[in-house]
């Protein structure tokens, strides 16, 4: 089956097989929050992006394999409900971004920033820190060997425009983090997997950065 990236609260995840990874994603709870699995097709390890809420779905799409780790793209209440549920349950180690791991419910095992790497099995996932939507928001960069960048955002870049922030300072400081450590660096055919939403890439969103970076949002 064809990956399309869309998915609703309720309905079934959408999975898509890489040669060395394969990315399932979910929509969970009443704020459409996404969710991703990532496992490693060498070793089978499996690493949980945003365990969002829902605990009970979401041990079942991990199911009789297990959780390696849960890394937490940003502080957010909406982004870490089903964190503690899903950590008691799996033993998963959590990884969040420097600046925001004292704001999750549960203890952060490992705080990571820029050009960190997170590792599922044989499969490595580069951080990318973000600042602007929170201080210490991070994304994870795939740069799969065998094709295309993939890249788990959060709340800092979806189809459209950056994360909400919360004054103009912030939105520049996202906006710039974005721009040069994304666009700047990483092909078109990049494809974005965000917190909420569907997926894009960033050939179809670069032609409107200044048109974002002149709204002001």
């Amino acid at each position: 089956m064809t990956y399309t990236g869309k998915v609703q609260p309720g309905g079934r995840p959408d999975v898509r097989e890489l040669p060395d990874l394969v990315i399932t994603k979910l929509a969970v709870s009443d704020m459409a929050n996404n969710v991703y699995l990532l496992r490693c097709r060498r070793t089978d390890d499996q690493l949980l992006v945003d365990a969002a809420d829902d605990a009970a779905r979401i041990l079942q799409v991990v199911g009789d394999d297990g959780l390696d780790t849960v890394v937490t793209t940003h502080q957010h209440w909406d982004h870490h409900r089903a964190l503690p549920q899903v950590v008691a349950a799996t033993g998963a180690r959590t990884v969040a971004g420097v600046e925001d791991a004292d704001a999750l419910p549960v203890p952060v095992d490992r705080r990571v920033t820029d050009g960190d790497v997170v590792e599922v099995g044989a499969c490595r996932l580069e951080v990318v820190h973000l600042t602007g939507h929170t201080p210490g928001s991070v994304a994870l960069l795939y740069d799969d060997p065998d094709g295309t960048p993939h890249l788990f955002t959060g709340d800092s870049l979806f189809p459209g425009g950056v994360g909400r922030t919360g004054s103009k300072e912030d939105f520049a400081s996202l906006l710039d983090d974005v721009s040069a450590k994304l666009f700047d660096r990483l092909p078109d055919e990049t494809w974005f997997y965000p917190g909420h939403g569907d997926d894009s890439t960033l050939g179809a969103e670069r032609p409107h950065l200044a048109e974002w970076r002149a709204r002001g949002w």
